[in-house]
């Protein structure tokens, strides 16, 4: 996520985005992420906003990096759940075998949609064999800016699919729903449960 203005408004945001993430819908497909998940294994939040996923992660037993583009979603999730955050734009993110599993929980869809392959591909790379993915994302077409100044990109459930089997991920398991979203506008959003095949 490189674009200024949507890390802007999460700098802005981020307090409310905090009291938000209480009822994170991404929260629900934890258990199912994790028992992919070794005990005592390393995970990667990718975009970790405020830090409560990977302060759950870490009470269950698993080792946590995360990383986020936001200094103030870093501070959050220091001040909030002792959470050491790396603040570095994900197109900066690179790793070979590293992880267990990458968590990217509503963070990848303000990827430009031409980078979008690059960080499937780069996510694969960091995993270890079998190493599981976490995608949450919202659906639709095209792009737009919201009232707040964050750009989305969207996609369709199949064009997901599609391109997480291109940078060589099995899909497992996806789940829909919606939610009220930061900028109060109920949305659809899926996500996915995948993994690096042996």
């Amino acid at each position: 996520m490189s674009d200024a203005q949507t890390i802007a408004a999460y700098n802005k945001e981020a307090d409310r985005y905090a009291e938000l993430a209480k009822t994170d819908p991404a929260q629900e497909g934890l258990t199912s992420f994790l028992e992919l998940v070794p005990i005592g294994g390393l995970v990667l939040d990718l975009g970790c906003g405020p830090g409560h996923t990977a302060a759950e992660m870490v009470r269950r037993g698993y080792l946590v990096e995360a990383l986020d583009a936001s200094a103030e979603m870093a501070r959050l999730a220091k001040e909030l759940h002792g959470i050491d955050v790396q603040i570095c734009d994900f197109a900066n993110f690179n790793a070979v075998g590293r992880f267990d599993g990458v968590w990217a929980s509503f963070s990848l869809l303000h990827a430009a949609r031409e980078d979008f392959p690059v960080s499937l591909a780069n996510i694969n790379r960091s995993l270890k064999p079998n190493g599981a993915l976490f995608l949450g994302m919202k659906l639709g077409a095209g792009d737009e800016r919201d009232k707040l100044g964050r750009h989305y990109i969207y996609y369709s459930e199949p064009e997901l699919v599609s391109l997480l089997a291109d940078a060589g991920f099995e899909t497992l398991t996806r789940t829909l729903g919606q939610g009220l979203g930061l900028a109060g506008r109920v949305e659809p959003w899926i996500t996915i449960i995948s993994k690096r095949p042996n």
